[in-house]
């Protein structure tokens, strides 16, 4: 969110995260990067979100299947906890709950750009498509595998 807000000087941001710990990091870096006048930070589940309608909701959510964590390298392991990582048993719990919450919280038109897991794209779309998104775009990675959607949510819902 930091970089966004950092590039678009008109606009406010609110970041969530389940982890306290991600949140003080986040806090920090916002003033080493003069951005606390138009940031804010909130521990919490993106369920409990239940206020306001947003323009923008960008998402990293952990995608990885839990089956697969064992399979990480050791420097992934070692710096990043498991709730950053584990995505459930297919990698996509926490998209599915993003996606869900996001069309009750996006405006009309608003977007949602969201990070997945390698082979994760044609499913990502169909649940996009089951709450009401349309892909507009995906970033790729070095590999040419889709690493973001940004879709927006459709006039109908």
């Amino acid at each position: 969110m930091l970089s966004i807000l950092k590039e678009l000087k008109d606009s406010r941001g609110i970041g969530i995260d389940i982890s306290a710990k991600a949140i003080k990091t986040a806090v920090l870096n916002s003033k080493k990067l003069n951005l606390q006048n138009r940031s804010s930070f909130k521990t919490l589940d993106i369920c409990k979100l239940k206020s306001g309608k947003y323009d923008l909701i960008v998402s990293n959510p952990p995608y990885i299947p839990s089956r697969e964590i064992r399979n990480l390298s050791k420097d992934i392991i070692k710096y990043e906890p498991l709730t950053a990582l584990n995505g459930g048993y297919d990698g996509l719990d926490l998209v599915r709950k993003v996606i869900y919450k996001s069309k009750d919280l996006l405006k009309k038109n608003g977007l949602l750009a969201i990070e997945i897991g390698n082979g994760q794209h044609q499913r990502v779309l169909r649940l996009l498509k089951k709450y009401g998104f349309r892909e507009i775009h995906r970033e790729y990675d070095v590999g040419c595998n889709v690493r973001c959607i940004i879709s927006t949510k459709l006039n109908y819902y």
